[in-house]
């Protein structure tokens, strides 16, 4: 039983970190009330954890290269667990923001070192084990997170979404001193020397011991230009110029990220990897999955609790048959998954993804209540259960052991960024289907009802309506709501379908993909005694 406490240690973080993706969503309606918040807060108090984490992640694995895993680990629990604290003490929406962001960070320490924690633990059948029920607590996390949420907003407060954290964390931290230790490179920096790659590419040192701070600015610069483009825009419309010059300013500091990777000493992501289009597909398949899997459920769960008048619990429990789909799906299929061609079992996963959330779309219509998601999610949990355990191994597959963290960083990146865009795409989506419902009804500032839909302040908004008109008024904005969530799942299905085709292409068999990062990973495969070999996953 000792050997599987390493495994505990890294799911307990994991758990936590993930399920803090998503446990905010039935709280939003909550702190809309407690805190006064805007529209556009209630994107952040998502948007900003998800962005820290994902703008992180790579650096913060070159650090932990430096400092050491465990040590890197234990900071990021830290950091979580007293930014948690913050978070539930925040007495306005612009700390609450500010402490989720350094939350994120605390999260991207702990992701970072996941693999190089259970690859100094495992080795062989047991490593196979400990990837498989590792994806299957990941898969569970995200899913299961509004499940808690609710449970713990109205048996409590929303802030205690937050507080639950820390007793969690002491666990964690504790569990951590007593069976991991910092393996001591060759320099006795406290890098374990099997994760060091220090190849030579073009007379540079790639994947060595360093922090890239140029490209670690520049592409959390980036991110967050974009994803404050698209908030704004969801407040402000298109037309709004500070719209535009931000998503211009996240264009050229995406080339300034590109040109630091190609002429970095130690980049954090080598471009090199992006050559195999196999890589790419796995990338591609983690930005949007989250996207199609998660980011409605934001603004369903707005209707659900200011429009439909749900509890928190309530709301929280329409995931259920996701989060329940998703874990048995992914501990039962895991490994029989394994030993197919990961590119079919990812794609195929993702046009289930966008089949569920094209089943949602087209029952949620007219006076349509909870009982419309029930299907639709329980498909989308059963997409999420396959493509999850696979998408880790996937990532690792395409690299060569050395490899692996920068591997697991670039995947973990873009899975959170997926999020991220998500919720801030689907705002508008939201916004725009409630403001296309309300104009055809007559009602007096459209644009200005629709934001208030979309930010759950519908009760308050009937509470100030004029005698005589909350009844009319009442009805158009449960037509709207019913309309934004409708289009949210249009588009998540439309995210998922174009994915699923995207990666049955890119990671397709035939011709050899270019680049080093394809021939190193058919070697490590080869190889019959690597630690690093997949049992069932194939490389082509």
């Amino acid at each position: 039983m000792r050997k599987w406490l390493p495994l505990v240690a890294v799911c307990l973080g994991t758990f936590m970190l993930l399920i803090d993706v998503t446990i905010v969503n039935v709280a939003l309606p909550d702190m809309v009330v407690d805190l006064h918040a805007s529209f556009g807060s209630l994107q952040w108090v998502v948007d900003a954890y998800a962005l820290a984490l994902a703008a992180l992640v790579l650096g913060t694995g070159s650090i932990a290269d430096l400092a050491g895993h465990r040590r890197a680990y234990l900071a990021g629990l830290v950091v979580f667990a007293a930014s948690s604290v913050a978070c539930g003490l925040a007495p306005d929406p612009a700390a609450l923001i500010a402490a989720r962001a350094v939350q994120g960070a605390g999260a991207a320490a702990m992701f970072a070192t996941t693999f190089a924690l259970l690859n100094s633990s495992y080795t062989g059948r047991d490593r196979g084990t400990a990837y498989g029920l590792w994806g299957a607590v990941s898969g569970a996390s995200s899913a299961v997170g509004p499940v808690l949420g609710g449970l713990l907003t109205e048996g409590a407060s929303w802030r205690w979404i937050f507080f639950v954290n820390l007793p969690v964390s002491v666990a964690a931290i504790a569990l951590v001193r007593l069976v991991f230790s910092d393996a001591r490179g060759p320099a006795g920096r406290g890098v374990d020397s099997r994760e060091v790659d220090s190849r030579e590419v073009d007379g540079r040192e790639v994947g060595g011991r360093g922090v890239d701070v140029p490209g670690m600015a520049s592409f959390t610069a980036a991110a967050g230009c974009a994803t404050y483009a698209l908030i704004r825009a969801n407040e402000h419309g298109w037309s709004n110029s500070l719209v535009w010059w931000l998503l211009g300013s996240a264009a050229v500091l995406l080339a300034v990220f590109v040109a630091a990777q190609a002429h970095a000493r130690h980049p954090m992501l080598d471009l090199a990897l992006l050559h195999d289009r196999s890589f790419v597909g796995v990338l591609v398949a983690g930005l949007l999955m989250t996207f199609a899997a998660f980011a409605a459920f934001t603004y369903t769960s707005i209707w659900l609790q200011s429009v439909l008048g749900l509890s928190p619990i309530k709301a929280g429990l329409t995931s259920l048959p996701m989060s329940v789909m998703a874990f048995s799906v992914s501990a039962m299929l895991g490994r029989p998954l394994h030993r197919l061609r990961p590119g079919l079992v990812i794609g195929a996963g993702l046009l289930v993804i966008g089949a569920g959330d094209a089943l949602v779309a087209g029952l949620v219509r007219g006076a349509a209540g909870w009982p419309a998601l029930m299907p639709g999610l329980a498909v989308i949990g059963v997409g999420v259960g396959v493509v999850m355990p696979v998408l880790g191994s996937a990532t690792m597959a395409f690299v060569p052991p050395r490899r692996g963290g920068m591997a697991a960083g670039a995947g973990n990146t873009t899975r959170q960024l997926g999020f991220a865009f998500g919720i801030a795409a689907l705002g508008s989506v939201f916004t725009a289907g409630a403001r296309g419902e309300l104009s055809g009804r007559g009602v007096a500032g459209v644009s200005g009802v629709a934001r208030a839909v979309a930010g759950g302040r519908a009760p308050s908004l009937l509470d100030a309506a004029p005698a005589g008109t909350g009844r009319v008024l009442g009805a158009a904005v449960r037509a709207a709501a019913v309309a934004g969530v409708r289009g949210t799942y249009a588009v998540a299905a439309a995210v998922g379908l174009v994915a699923g085709v995207l990666v049955l292409v890119l990671m397709r068999p035939g011709r050899a993909a270019t680049g080093s990062a394809a021939t190193h990973a058919r070697g490590a495969a080869a190889r019959p005694g690597s630690g690093e070999q997949r049992e069932g996953v194939p490389v082509r």
